[in-house]
């Protein structure tokens, strides 16, 4: 993987993790693993959705994915902390 890609990778898993903490009300837990979130987020939804296209507009929709990926992936380690804690 080129350098290019890989600043590309960490700008949008940055961006899916912020939104994704953001969204899930106190789920963010700084900038580094918020990367390392929405990186295992685009991920998340590329497995469970394959190639699914929902808008035309390819950064969007890694955007768009990556975070939803990032969500269930937040949701998870909750609901395993909730579990953990009892």
């Amino acid at each position: 993987m080129d350098p290019i890609a890989i600043l590309v990778t960490v700008v949008i898993g940055a961006i899916c993790g912020f939104l994704a903490g953001n969204l899930m009300k106190g789920a963010g837990m700084g900038l580094v693993p918020n990367i390392i979130v929405g990186i295992i987020g685009a991920a998340i939804f590329g497995a469970l959705f394959g190639s699914l296209k929902l808008i035309d507009v390819a950064f969007v929709n890694e955007i768009i994915g990556g975070t939803i990926g990032s969500v269930i992936l937040l949701f998870a380690i909750s609901m395993f902390k909730k579990v953990t804690n009892k």
